[in-house]
């Protein structure tokens, strides 16, 4: 897009040579997804697939596409792709040390298509196929009964004619059915096709923030507030750790023009991390949480810069999520981590609340494009101790435990629990009995007279540098 605008767990160290033991997800567990890019219309499209290449052992890649959006109305720029691909194909050996699973530069090359090299729906129609929609329709008819996620991070015109193909060549069933397969996420609407498609496609699921950006939960990405510390949004901690002196990926990051990162909460809640269930966008994630249901016009920021003309919504989509949360800061005694002295309350606070965490893994990810196994540093891996989803009895209490998750450095471990409130049937916060900060806790379920249901995540940390996130959710049915 452009913008205008506790106790330690150890786990052996594994020799300098070899990669780390890791819960990397099966090939049946990873998503599937198919990029819209228009790229060249500002850096931040080039910052978000530095990023995303550093994931792709993680996300099954099925197409990149360069296409046009508001801001870029009658070019395409497929080269800029491959110039990001040749990059990528410098490290991906070094990458290859540290996690299996990446793929060559070929086979990345491999998937670089073209749209149309025109604005919105003028180019959507009979006769106007591109290679781009041809991709998605070809990678919807593949036997794969995973889902396919549309990832746009520009105008949606592609994707657009794909829908148009299918509601033209194929039976009302198979229609269905390969819609049924479809996710989408757009980061806003950047050309005339994203409302038309929500408005001829209303059984497609759909995440947006329509309207102009000023409305985006996405936009959390690169927005400071007062009560976060921003520093990992920061010039200089780019500069730090990303761009200079991380090799021939990293010196690829371009400055910040416009805003950071905006297209990269399209794919962020798809990187497994034991947080994130892309299926449940209301669950909350890297990316951002999102509840459906249909927006009105006063919520979309119709004064926006988008260019595109603000539509009323005709149906339910899955859209901005008012989240409330604290930002924890540390202390230098007693108890190593405790809730500070301003709250946060905002649609882009679910996206917020996990942006240091997202920020400090990209950093570790570019190191490991040059450094040695030994060298770097790798994500903890979560173990709960009960199933993720129990029920309880009204008024019981209830212990969850990570105390078996490990580290493949050999890091010390902390761990930090809470109840998602916003998430499921109970909303009021639900505290534990003793402190949040250590690898099992007690809560006791509130009495209810209906079954409600509550989640709660365990987030456990290393020490290592950066230190890495990963995450345990548990989901609690309490009953009368």
């Amino acid at each position: 897009m452009a913008f205008l605008l506790g106790v330690a767990g150890l786990a052996a160290t594994p020799s300098p040579t070899s990669a780390p033991a890791s819960a990397r997800p099966a090939i049946s567990e990873r998503q599937r997804m198919i990029v819209l890019s228009d790229i060249e219309a500002d850096p931040d499209d080039t910052q978000s697939f530095v990023r995303l290449f550093l994931y792709a052992n993680e996300i099954d890649l099925e197409g990149l596409v360069a296409t046009t959006s508001i801001h870029m109305k009658t070019a395409i720029h497929p080269a800029s792709i491959r110039r990001i691909i040749d990059g990528y194909a410098k490290v991906q050996p070094n990458l290859l040390k540290h996690e299996p699973g990446y793929p060559t530069a070929g086979q990345l090359g491999a998937l670089v298509r073209e749209g149309q090299p025109g604005y919105g729906m003028a180019l959507v129609g009979a006769g106007k196929d591109s290679a781009g929609s041809r991709r998605i329709v070809e990678m919807l008819d593949r036997d794969d009964p995973r889902p396919l996620w549309i990832s746009v991070w520009g105008g949606a015109n592609t994707l657009a004619q794909a829908l148009y193909t299918i509601r033209e060549t194929r039976s009302p069933e198979e229609q269905r059915r390969l819609i049924a397969k479809l996710r989408v996420y757009t980061i806003s609407d950047q050309d005339d096709a994203g409302p038309w498609i929500r408005r001829n496609f209303p059984e497609l699921f759909f995440v947006v923030s329509p309207g102009g950006y000023g409305a985006g939960t996405w936009t959390g990405i690169h927005t400071t507030h007062e009560a976060l510390d921003n520093r990992t949004i920061s010039n200089g901690w780019l500069r730090e750790h990303i761009q200079q002196g991380h090799g021939p990926l990293g010196s690829l990051y371009p400055d910040v023009a416009y805003g950071m990162e905006g297209d990269t909460p399209a794919f962020l809640s798809l990187i497994p991390n034991g947080l994130s269930s892309p299926d449940h966008p209301d669950w909350g994630g890297w990316g951002g949480r999102y509840e459906l249901y249909t927006p009105s016009i006063a919520t979309m920021d119709p004064s926006g810069f988008s260019g595109v003309q603000i539509e009323p919504e005709t149906r339910p989509i899955w859209t901005n999520a008012i989240d409330s949360f604290t930002p924890l800061v540390a202390r230098d005694y007693g108890r190593a981590m405790v809730p500070g002295d301003r709250s946060v309350k905002d649609f882009r606070a679910g996206l917020w609340r996990w942006r240091e965490d997202f920020q400090n893994d990209f950093a570790a990810r570019m190191a490991w494009t040059t450094e040695p196994v030994a060298a770097a540093n790798h994500p903890p891996v979560v173990r709960l101790s009960q199933p993720d989803r129990i029920t309880v009895k009204s008024g019981e209490r209830f212990v969850l435990s990570a105390v078996d998750s490990s580290d493949p450095d050999g890091d010390s471990l902390s761990f930090q629990w809470f109840h998602y409130q916003e998430i499921g049937h109970w909303q009021t916060p639900i505290g534990n009995g003793i402190s949040a900060n250590i690898h099992t806790v007690d809560f006791t379920a509130p009495v209810v007279t209906t079954p409600r249901e509550a989640h709660f995540i365990v987030r456990v940390t290393d020490k290592g540098s950066p230190p890495l996130s990963r995450y345990g959710r548990v989901i609690v049915t309490i009953t009368p």
